[in-house]
């Protein structure tokens, strides 16, 4: 069993109760109060939302509202995530979209680089315009998600398609969540489009896993198409979607689920719960991304409701310190981690973690630590320190190079979540 402080102890039981009263409204408060915590989630843990929140995605309006306050009155650090955002090729309101009817990732042929930059720029000019009041930004987001949504009609290419169906599968649905109440923003088309084009593979993924052993593919795979399903059922309001994402979550039967994403915990000898990622064995890139994939979960359902981030006794959090850790250079407790390949689940083990691309700066911390620290009041001593220590003030698409990598993920945490 974990040891916990006991600072982390008193941090730990006061705030269960007062996250069961942020996340489910009313109901779960009254249940938690007259029950124990464990029937609260239990009554709500299953269900979409009776009433969708929107923005519910990534941001909400208190999200929003305190950017645009922040930035008009100068305070950092909210006016360092402007500079980034306003500096940022694709944040501007003359980009022209370059829709494709068909996004190839893996193979020959490829275009899929075409997609991503043009995600970053519908997401950053809707930033923009909210925050900064720009209407020619607005313009610009529509036009750029106008344009997929009457044009894209496949994902394809070799087993990559999966990764390009999940990862853009759920920014393009929060870049359109933020756009939503726009006039000049096509809502129907790109709800038609998501459900039509990006569904389909994200659900043939989770459930099919591309024909091969259910342990093969990395955490990331199903973790961004759980991302694009609940991301889809949000902009949708389709509960059944919202519900089979949750689900997986909890208890899928591949690496992305919670606990086979975090299959070992951990505590280190200053009495911090760390969780070994699945990942770590393979290199820090991957599981730095893996942060912003399952991060990128755990915030489209609190917004909803739902707090993904405390589950199965904040088994997120503990990875997300074990990674950032490593990342910032200290030791990190690893246990020989196995698992079957191919078609035939062909055994293969990590021994050690990785020091390959130890340390690579990705724009997912600010959004864990504001909520863990922030929110919930809680010690995230490593998850802090990689924050402010090595990314601060995020950027976002197109400030991390040029390939795949630099896109995984929407990125802006400093404007959108300081707190």
């Amino acid at each position: 069993m974990s040891r916990t402080s006991p600072h982390q102890h008193l941090h730990n039981s006061a705030l269960s109760r007062r996250g069961l009263l942020k996340t489910a409204g009313g109901l779960t408060a009254a249940l938690a109060l007259g029950a124990s915590a464990t029937a609260a989630t239990a009554a709500t843990a299953s269900a979409a939302p009776a009433t969708w929140t929107h923005p519910g995605m990534l941001h909400n309006w208190g999200d929003i509202n305190r950017a645009r306050v922040r930035v008009a009155a100068g305070n950092d650090p909210w006016l360092s995530g402007w500079n980034r955002l306003v500096a940022n090729p694709h944040s501007q309101s003359t980009w022209t979209p370059n829709p494709q009817a068909t996004i190839i990732r893996g193979g020959t042929g490829q275009n899929y680089g075409i997609l991503y930059n043009d995600i970053a720029a519908a997401y950053q000019n809707a930033l923009r315009w909210h925050v900064g009041g720009t209407e020619a930004n607005a313009q610009c987001a529509a036009n750029i998600l106008n344009a997929w949504s009457r044009t894209l009609t496949s994902v394809t290419g070799n087993a990559d398609r999966f990764l390009a169906a999940g990862i853009y599968g759920w920014e393009f649905a929060n870049a359109c969540e933020l756009m939503r109440d726009y006039d000049a923003f096509d809502l129907a088309a790109a709800q038609d489009m998501m459900a039509r084009v990006f569904y389909p593979l994200n659900n043939q993924f989770l459930t099919g896993h591309n024909d091969a052993c259910i342990t093969n593919y990395w955490a990331n795979w199903d973790l961004c198409n759980m991302a694009s399903v609940l991301a889809i059922g949000i902009l949708n309001e389709d509960a059944a979607k919202y519900d089979q994402a949750v689900t997986y979550f909890k208890s899928g039967a591949g690496n992305g689920s919670l606990a086979h994403a975090v299959p070992f915990l951990h505590t280190d000898a200053d009495g911090y719960a760390l969780g070994q990622w699945q990942e770590s064995g393979r290199d820090q890139g991957h599981t730095v991304m893996g942060m912003g994939q399952m991060g990128a979960i755990c915030e489209m359902a609190w917004n909803q409701g739902e707090d993904l981030y405390s589950y199965d006794g904040r088994r997120f959090m503990k990875a997300a310190q074990y990674v950032a850790k490593y990342n910032l250079g200290q030791d990190v407790p690893f246990t020989t981690y196995s698992w079957g390949t191919g078609q035939n689940c062909a055994y293969r083990e990590h021994t050690a973690i990785s020091a390959a691309s130890r340390g690579q700066v990705r724009p997912v911390w600010a959004m864990l630590h504001f909520h863990y620290n922030r929110r919930l009041y809680l010690d995230d001593r490593y998850i802090s320190q990689m924050y402010y220590n090595l990314v601060a003030p995020e950027g976002g698409g197109g400030d991390y190079g040029s390939t795949s990598g630099g896109y995984d993920q929407l990125g802006f945490g400093t404007l959108m979540y300081a707190k």
